[in-house]
């Protein structure tokens, strides 16, 4: 047989969602994928209930239904004060995966470079990379995850096209300053380059850190792309409604390929969802109250455990340190703590370029019960590794 695809041949399945398969396998508490144990808002599912006997359920418009596009629009502006057209510069997608895919097949050509920050979702380098162009990672310095200037600008000068922003950040919570913002900003203008950012958590902020809306800052109208979704905001994570905010030239290009891709998201869960984008400022300061609180409860928990870890700004997930245990291979050491001490996390080695195998991912989108049987069970932690005997994690 012929060989197969070169771009994806060095790729792996996704470390996140194979946690959760080896959570499932030895009943963990998951706290690796990230998705809440909690229901979305009875608003949304009530109206739901009542769009699964009245329809819509036949295919939408391929860029999205309008009574959807215009309430994204509604809620962009009302948040970030950037007033955009629903009929020329948004495209619904099956997902904020399929939104950023898209809008790498759209701007990139193979062969151009792409700057990712480094910890970064594991689908950034591989939609880099499947869409042909190459990737150049700028490291996040831990523990605030600040990035130099001098590295970022030599990415840049290097040729490249795009940045890809996540803000909050997945997987350390960094919420980027506005110092930080207006260096990407100056430097994408000075080398003509896009901004691609990543919105997903965007309102789940802890204070007293804020969330800045790249296309609101002099000069970034133009040349920021916003891939975002509801999965987070909403509870919604397997709803998988997503979609892409341009520039007209941009979105034309984008809904093309997003056509080709995947037609169009599923019409009734975009007419149900329309309720929770029309949701008033309450909701939005009840949903950083809970996460607040879930926060506390974990990383309060973490803390008490006398476990190192590193603060989040904003998401849902926290960086543990577990060096002092000798860690040596993370993936080898997640699947390990999910079948002995009982909890799922994501080695951090998926997140980073660099060469690190000492941090793991929680995350704590969970209810109050389950946090505290995480907490439970990772107090046997310490004892478990330092007694561990013949382990391949070493």
């Amino acid at each position: 047989m012929k060989e197969l695809s070169n771009r994806s041949a060095n790729f792996t399945d996704s470390v996140i969602r194979r946690m959760t398969r080896v959570a499932n396998k030895y009943g963990a508490v998951n706290l690796s994928q990230g998705f809440p144990d909690f229901d979305p808002p009875k608003a949304i599912t009530d109206r739901l209930a009542r769009v699964a006997g009245e329809g819509p359920h036949q295919y939408a418009l391929t860029w999205g239904a309008k009574n959807f596009r215009d309430a994204v629009a509604k809620k962009y502006e009302h948040f970030s004060g950037v007033k955009i057209d629903p009929e020329t510069e948004i495209v619904v997608t099956c997902g904020s995966t399929e939104a950023m895919m898209a809008t790498m097949l759209s701007i990139t050509n193979p062969g151009d470079k792409v700057v990712i920050f480094s910890p970064f979702y594991e689908n950034y380098g591989a939609d880099t990379i499947l869409s042909g162009a190459e990737p150049i990672y700028v490291p996040l310095v831990p523990p605030e995850f600040h990035f130099d200037k001098e590295k970022l600008e030599d990415a840049f000068r290097q040729g490249a096209k795009a940045l890809i922003l996540c803000n909050p950040s997945n997987p350390c919570g960094k919420v980027f300053t506005m110092e930080e913002m207006q260096t990407i900003a100056e430097l994408a203008k000075k080398y003509d380059a896009y901004v691609v950012t990543d919105e997903v958590y965007e309102h789940i902020v802890y204070a007293p850190y804020k969330h800045i809306y790249m296309q609101s800052l002099e000069g970034m109208r133009e040349r920021t792309i916003v891939c975002n979704s509801l999965s987070k905001t909403y509870s919604i994570t397997g709803w998988r409604l997503g979609y892409v905010i341009a520039n007209p030239q941009i979105i034309d290009r984008v809904k093309k390929v997003h056509d080709f891709l995947t037609v169009g998201a599923a019409a009734p869960l975009m007419e149900a969802a329309v309720v929770g984008l029309e949701f008033g400022d309450g909701y939005y300061d009840e949903l950083a109250a809970h996460y607040a609180h879930m926060k506390e409860v974990f990383v309060g928990g973490l803390k008490k455990l006398g476990l190192k870890y590193t603060d989040p700004q904003g998401a849902y997930y926290v960086l543990v340190d577990v060096s002092e245990f000798g860690v040596k291979d993370d993936v080898k050491f997640c699947e390990w703590m999910a079948q002995f001490v009982g909890v799922a996390a994501v080695p951090g080695s998926s997140f980073f370029r660099e060469d690190v195998h000492n941090l793991v991912r929680f995350h704590f989108a969970k209810q109050d019960d389950t946090l505290n049987e995480a907490i439970k069970r990772l107090a046997t932690l310490k004892e478990k590794a330092m007694n561990a005997k013949n382990v391949d994690w070493r």
